[in-house]
């Protein structure tokens, strides 16, 4: 029986670079991989797509040959298909430039995803199964599905654990159920999520679990790159097999393709456990939810909890983009009689100037100029999400879950929306949250929440002080303990730009210090 290590850095790695590793670095990974001894590297996706040779990406066969090593060893060379995202047409037949093709369907497209293997063997490939989230299936489901495998007899079948939801005794079900059914000519493999800081542990349990018993493979990747929080990290699996197994694994080329190739990238994009994917897990929920309550930045992973936690089964495995903002909306939503805190707050910003300031970087750089500002013109001084110490403020007004935990909740200058005070009113003000954001809206930005609010209160214009927008190495915060932007890109500041400029139609705004939204107004 034979057990053999797989490596997915360049195919599954690439959600984290969109598969641009540069054509040069391809060819050094795959050549170190092949130096260790892996004995199945998969090269990347097939897709229907414009190629491109710096990623790992390819319409056809012929593409993915000229990043092959000329010394290949032992090593077996293989390729992924998401069945309805590549046309079996474009498949030529197998001329052993890659041996193998791994295809991958859902549960609601079994059928098509076996027509999919089907061809795929009629061109001569071994043919690997991998059904996609084999935790959303039932014991019932998943002898239903090992039975159309063993109809078609492809050469491998993959116990996928997409969520990264898997524990302990769910290995050993899903790995007694298929072993036991499983034509024993076909080989079963185990690709594992680190959600739940679990994968390493998890694979000593499936080979001791069938070592001896079948043809196992396991896949990692190196340094566990791939999509947060990442895979199985293949330098440990296999320096475990060596230990453990009678492998001779060379430990010294997989550490030397990490460093020289792959924690470049892991500085640039960070991977790695992640409390609010480790709950995305405990719920079995598809992670784009998560990944989704992450990038609104507004919430704590208490918060996230709760509101993944709403998520109804017939939901959790395809991610529905509109009912996550349903979700959120309802779970922000605290509505309250803020009557007489609104009346208050107009007495004292109707027909006055406010200055907003945010915790942009330019505070700190601009700090004497804002400061006579203030001293000249006599604003009405408002902080957003944070309590200064170089200036005097009047207000400070806080929508975030995460930086009002770090206040004076008793401070009477203090405002905050009403997603801040379930547990009752304890700020100075406690504003109707769903009167300053839509359902759907990236408006949920503290700044743009609060040029709503000073709209409602009626200021004759405002200024902005650090809302500098996000700017690409360089700190986007004056004070590291503010969070960081959380999409961190050319879209996010056109958006908000587009919101400013939307509110500045029946309000005049200025910006007193430099910003990135200016130049796109």
């Amino acid at each position: 029986m034979s057990m053999r290590l797989l490596d997915c850095t360049v195919r599954d790695g690439g959600y984290i670079n969109d598969w641009n590793f540069g054509n040069k670095t391809i060819k050094n990974i795959l050549k170190k991989l092949v130096a260790a001894g892996v004995d199945i590297v998969e090269v990347g996706f097939l897709r229907n797509c414009e190629y491109d040779p710096n990623k790992t990406l390819y319409n056809h066969i012929e593409q993915i040959k000229p990043v092959l090593p000329k010394e290949k060893g032992n090593t077996k060379f293989f390729a992924m298909a998401l069945h309805n995202m590549y046309d079996i047409n474009k498949l030529e037949p197998c001329d052993g430039t890659i041996t193998g093709i791994r295809v991958t369907f859902h549960d609601y497209d079994i059928d098509e995803g076996m027509e999919f293997c089907k061809k795929v063997l009629e061109k001569g490939y071994e043919c690997y199964c991998q059904p996609i989230n084999i935790m959303g299936y039932t014991d019932e489901q998943i002898l239903g599905i090992v039975k159309k495998v063993n109809e078609i007899k492809p050469t491998g079948f993959a116990i996928v654990d997409t969520f990264g939801s898997m524990m302990k005794e769910d290995l050993l079900r899903i790995a007694m159920i298929v072993d036991n059914n499983l034509n024993p000519n076909i080989t079963l493999g185990v690709h594992l999520h680190e959600n739940l800081s679990l994968s390493y542990s998890l694979a000593q349990e499936f080979i001791s679990l069938l070592i001896n018993k079948r043809n196992i493979i396991i896949d990692g990747s190196l340094a566990g790159m791939g999509r947060v929080p990442g895979n199985l990290c293949i330098e440990l699996i296999s320096d475990y097999m060596n230990r453990s197994c009678g492998k001779n694994y060379d430990a010294d080329s997989l550490l030397d393709a990490i460093n020289d190739y792959i924690l470049p990238i892991k500085e640039q994009s960070p991977w790695g456990y992640s409390a609010p994917y480790s709950i995305s897990a405990k719920y079995n929920l598809h992670r784009n939810y998560a990944e989704d309550l992450v990038e609104r930045g507004v919430l704590t992973a208490k918060d996230m909890n709760h509101i993944l936690a709403m998520i109804e089964p017939h939901k959790k495995t395809v991610f529905d983009k509109k009912y996550i903002d349903k979700l959120f909306y309802e779970y922000q939503s605290n509505v309250i009689d803020d009557k007489e805190d609104m009346e208050e707050l107009k007495k004292a910003v109707r027909g006055k100037e406010v200055l907003v300031i945010a915790p942009g970087s330019s505070i700190v750089e601009n700090e004497e100029m804002i400061n006579s500002y203030m001293g000249q013109e006599k604003p009405v001084v408002i902080c957003a999400n944070f309590i200064p110490e170089a200036f005097k403020y009047d207000y400070a007004f806080f929508t975030n879950t995460k930086r009002y935990e770090e206040v004076n909740k008793e401070d009477q200058s203090i405002i905050v929306t009403s997603n801040l005070a379930k547990d009752g009113k304890q700020a100075g003000y406690c504003i109707n949250y769903n009167n300053l954001v839509s359902i759907g809206e990236s408006g949920s930005n503290n700044v743009i929440m609060l040029l709503k609010l000073v709209k409602l209160l009626g200021a004759a214009k405002v200024s902005l002080a650090g809302c500098d927008g996000y700017s690409k190495n360089k700190a986007n915060y004056f004070d590291s303990h503010m969070s960081k932007s959380h999409k961190t890109s050319t879209e996010n500041n056109q958006n908000m730009a587009n919101m400013i400029k939307q509110l500045g139609e029946t309000m005049e705004i200025s910006f007193l210090t430099p910003s990135n939204y200016e130049s796109l107004i």
